[in-house]
């Protein structure tokens, strides 16, 4: 087959009129023409850090909405799943991905449990580890969460790092905050790049320690605008990833090519943004993915233009998978796994003793951040009990172990912004318990109660007015096809700000109030957590 137009060196920063041959998945020739061009050919792009099931779809699935975006391959922590369902959970994301032509590159989940402070559905060792790490179809150690464990010497972490080490397989970073002698430690230790940085200076004080900065953009976190001087200071240091995108925003706003468009708008040179995209990711985890060169596989893209990067055509390993607004390929229908043992609450569950003359710590969200805040509130004295006080914006939020029967825990949550109603899901970092935010326990109950009936989605419950998106595979993804599922979950999230919330993603914020590893204030299965000391701390000051 052989393709023509403006061909996008980004190794040697070029652009010239070309024509592309590829046979057998391979390019055999590129040469240039004196015909003048309109489109543009580039290399496919790359997804440096996802979670496939943030996008609450499973890989197959998943596929179907990122390579239309020029996306032919990702590098993914196959995390959440493994926190639900263990190795096994790992598999399912494998095989599944397998049926389609976008290259996954799974890695290795290294904290399943993410903490020992909340109940996982599963632990995955640091023998398991090695063994994964073995293996031809895990390509690196997923993001070390578990940074003090790192920097204390805990033999379990250090277990996965060294077997990391001895597959020559790259260890993924996560250690949002981190500074000085604890971040040397930790960098130290082998850790090779790094998703959570908030500042530019966090960012290159972490380059400068040899780590690769992931520049992130996804549906909650959005890090972008403030990390984007590093492509004048550190190019080369650099890598693009959305982590966490839901599949409304990537149908109506884009992927990887969303983050290409952001940075064009913002004059920052194409080739910068095209090697953070591209090339960084293919050298840096060592992947068989083409850059646009004879030998190479043919991984390709063909835009309208390099200003509006509309995407006309996608390659991968030569075949045609998308053209002009459709796919060239099907994916057959996803198996069901899951794991979700528990029955339904009441109202009594969930109450609050007001105790005199005592406060209550409150945990602050921030839109678009998966950092919190504590908030000291001194609440009234409702027939001796505490309840949600919409009009102070301090609400109910409440943590059900969805593994074993538990009581649930209960604490409050500031700036979620609802003024009737109550919202749930059983996505919820990094464990995947129930989590849900209300205005009265009635509907906080409801809400949940939606969830078990149906073992794992996201809800709303406001009176009668009770709605689920299900999602049956680990109450974390589901077989349905990207379009049906975001045209459901915009309903759900208008839904949420017809209640009163004014977040851009009313869910997934609320999905990060339980990650024990984010800090400041959070809240798990077990308790009420204080991230900057690691250790649980009491609902009443």
């Amino acid at each position: 087959m052989k393709l023509r137009g403006k061909i996008v060196d980004i190794i040697n920063s070029k652009i010239y009129n070309g024509e592309v041959s590829f046979e057998n998945g391979k390019i055999t020739n590129i040469i240039k023409i004196d015909e003048e061009c309109d489109s543009y050919i580039l290399p496919g792009l790359i997804d440096s850090h996802v979670h496939i099931e943030s996008s609450m779809l499973t890989p197959s699935q998943f596929s179907k909405l990122v390579v239309p975006r020029g996306t032919v391959a990702v590098v993914t922590d196959p995390h959440e799943i493994a926190n639900v369902m263990g190795v096994d959970g790992v598999d399912y994301m494998i095989n599944d991905a397998s049926k389609t032509p976008l290259k996954c590159f799974f890695g290795a989940p290294s904290c399943v449990p993410a903490t020992s402070f909340e109940t996982s559905g599963a632990v995955i060792s640091s023998k398991e580890i090695a063994q994964l790490l073995e293996r031809n179809d895990i390509w690196f150690l997923s993001e070390m969460m578990n940074f003090p464990g790192v920097i204390y010497q805990d033999e379990e972490v250090w277990n996965k790092i060294n077997a990391a080490h001895k597959a020559g397989k790259k260890i993924d970073g996560h250690a949002p905050g981190l500074v000085g002698e604890d971040l040397k430690k930790y960098t130290n230790a082998g850790i090779s790049s790094d998703h959570e940085c908030v500042s530019v200076e966090e960012a290159i004080d972490k380059i400068e320690q040899g780590v690769t900065v992931q520049i992130r953009e996804g549906s909650a976190a959005k890090n972008f605008d403030v990390l984007s001087p590093l492509f004048e200071t550190h190019p080369e240091n650099i890598m693009l990833c959305t982590d966490d995108s839901h599949p409304d925003e990537i149908i109506n706003k884009g992927h990887i090519d969303k983050i290409i468009r952001l940075g064009l708008s913002k004059g920052i040179d194409i080739f910068k943004l095209l090697r953070a995209a591209i090339l960084k990711p293919i050298e840096h985890y060592n992947l068989p993915v083409g850059l646009l060169r004879e030998g190479d596989s043919a991984d390709l893209i063909v835009v309208d233009n390099l200003s509006d990067f509309n995407i006309q055509q996608t390659f991968i390993n030569g075949e045609k998978v998308f053209e002009d607004g459709k796919l060239q390929f099907n994916v057959p229908q996803s198996e069901t796994i899951n794991n979700f043992n528990i029955s339904e609450i009441k109202e009594e569950d969930i109450i609050v003793e007001y105790k005199v003359g005592k406060d209550i710590r409150v945990i602050s969200a921030m839109d678009g951040d998966l950092l919190t805040d504590e908030f000291i509130w001194t609440p009234s004295n409702d027939n001796g009990i505490i309840t949600s006080s919409s009009e102070k914006d301090i609400l109910k939020i409440v943590i059900l172990n969805r593994y074993n029967s538990a009581p649930p825990v209960v604490g409050f949550i500031k700036n979620i912004g609802l003024k009737q109603g109550a919202i749930a899901c059983s996505v919820a970092h990094d464990s995947h318990n129930l989590i849900a935010v209300g205005v009265s326990d009635k509907d906080i109950v409801s809400a949940l109660n939606e969830i078990i009936k149906h073992r794992g989605g996201i809800s709303y419950a406001y009176n009668s007015d009770i709605d689920i998106l299900p999602l049956e595979v680990a109450g974390l993804m589901t077989s349905k096809s990207g379009i049906e599922v975001a045209k459901k979950y915009q309903l759900m999230n208008e839904k949420a700000q017809q209640f009163g919330s004014k977040l851009h993603a009313p869910f997934m914020t609320l999905s990060f109030m339980s990650l024990l590893v984010i800090p400041k204030l959070k809240i798990g299965d077990k308790g009420l957590f204080d991230v900057s000391t690691f250790s649980f701390t009491n609902l009443y000051v």
